[in-house]
Formats: C-alpha cells, sequence, structure tokens
C-alpha cells in the first residue's frame, strides 16, 4: 500500500492536475498544507472554490487526506484565532482534514492543523495525548503517522541555507509521543541545498518533506507501507530510504 504526498501546491493548478492523474495509483493521497496562495493575484474567496473541486475529483479515486498550512488561513475561528475554516467543507466528499484520522493498511494517519494561537496549541495537544492514549490498546494500528504542514526545527528537512526554520513545539511533541513518521512541508528548499535533505529523524521518528519546486510537476515523496520505504522525486532526480532503521539517506 502507497501513499502519495505532496505539499505547498500554493494554487499551482498543474501541479494539482498532476496529482489528481496519479491519484488512483496510490491507496492515499496526503498534501501537507498550502492548498492556497496568499500572494497570487487570484483572491483566496476565488481560489477556494477552485481547490474544493479539486478534492472532490481527487476523493473519487482514492482517499485523501489535508492538513492546513499558513497560507490557508482565511478567518478566525469561534476562539478569535486564525484557522481554515473552509476546509473542513471537504468532508462533505470523504477528505480527512485538520483534526481528523483514518487507517490506511496497518498505519494510523492523524491530520493535525496549523494552529495560530496559545488556543489552538493547547487543543492540538490535548488531542495528541488522547491519541497516544489509543496507541496501545489491542487493535491499534502498529504504525503511527502524523500529518503536519511544517517540520521540527534543527534538522535537514527545516534547513533553508542561513538558518533552520521549523516548529519547536513539534520537536516536543514528537520527543514525548514518537510517532514513527512526520509528514511536512512548508521548508521548500531544504532537499535541494548544502546540509539540507527531504528526509531526516528525530529519534526514532522519521521527518519526510517533499519541499516544493516550481512547474507542472511537484516534488513530490511516496510511502510504501508494505515495505516500509520512502522515495523521493524532483525535477531532476530521485532518492530512497528505508524507514526500518535509522541511516543516512541513500543517494
Amino acid at each position: 500500500m502507497r501513499i502519495l504526498m505532496v505539499g505547498d501546491v500554493h494554487y499551482d493548478l498543474r501541479q494539482l492536475d498532476w496529482v489528481l492523474a496519479r491519484a488512483a495509483e496510490h491507496e492515499l493521497v496526503v498534501i501537507v498544507g498550502d492548498l492556497l496562495d496568499i500572494s497570487s493575484t487570484v483572491p483566496l474567496d476565488a481560489q477556494i472554490p477552485v481547490v474544493m473541486q479539486y478534492l472532490q475529483r481527487l476523493a473519487e479515486r482514492t482517499a485523501v487526506a489535508v492538513c492546513s498550512g499558513n497560507h490557508d488561513l482565511t478567518g478566525l475561528d469561534a476562539d478569535g484565532e486564525q484557522a481554515a475554516g473552509w476546509l473542513a467543507r471537504a468532508t462533505d466528499f470523504g477528505v480527512v482534514v485538520d483534526n481528523g484520522s483514518l487507517v490506511v493498511g496497518d498505519a494510523q494517519i492523524d491530520v493535525h492543523p496549523w494552529w495560530d494561537g496559545p488556543i489552538g496549541r493547547q487543543r492540538l495537544e490535548s488531542r495528541l495525548e488522547a491519541l497516544a492514549e489509543t496507541r496501545h490498546a489491542d487493535g491499534a494500528p502498529r504504525r503511527w503517522i502524523w500529518v503536519y504542514h511544517w517540520p521540527p526545527p534543527d534538522l535537514p528537512v527545516s534547513w533553508v541555507g542561513t538558518k533552520s526554520y521549523g516548529d519547536a513545539d513539534l520537536a516536543g511533541w514528537i520527543d514525548r509521543f514518537h510517532p514513527d513518521l512526520v509528514l511536512a512541508g512548508h521548508v521548500h528548499q531544504s532537499p535541494w541545498i548544502d546540509g539540507g535533505s527531504w528526509i531526516s529523524n528525530l529519534g526514532p521518528t522519521w521527518i519526510v518533506n517533499a519541499g516544493h519546486e516550481t512547474g507542472p510537476e511537484p516534488s513530490h515523496a511516496v510511502i510504501d507501507l508494505d515495505a516500509w520505504r520512502a522515495s523521493w522525486w524532483s525535477y531532476d532526480r530521485s532518492e530512497e530510504q528505508s524507514l526500518e532503521a535509522l541511516g543516512p539517506v541513500a543517494q
């Protein structure tokens, strides 16, 4: 069973077309945030219905999970913090969005939102605590995968060339709850720069960031759940990494 992972498409309809064309080849498509683009000449309220149409068409072909990113925040939630409230409407098509979960093969995939204040942060931490309690229940899936927009700091997957750009809260949660794999994005350039990578680990947890490049085909990763192996493709190269043991990325 295979997961196709992309992120940071930023309202590039060519890249969404590419994902749509390949969705049926995978048991799950994961989009790790920033479907919208706040710098686009197309207003956000005009981008949203187009993206929703793509999500509906994707869900007709395979299972789909999408988390929000910072570009996806379009208004205040009930607590007065920025949120991607529009994304919840995709559940009408069967898309798993922020605060949702699904099981694929022997893996439980939990989708986490981009939070924008202390209430959202505490809500996410409380959810992680509740999810962690179920991890050892009889019949629980063997692997635990998180979908979260940006990676933890001080790792190759969060390196921008001059500094690390990651989420310290996520690092703390990984250290506390030990997911097997985190699928992230947000840091566009890390797979291509010296000191950066598309994959690294924090303790026993692997983190994959497929990065972002312009063009009709997005940089992307595929997680083979049966082989427990990750592979990554960009315009000019591809790499693989076994997830069975910690070690350097295969070149």
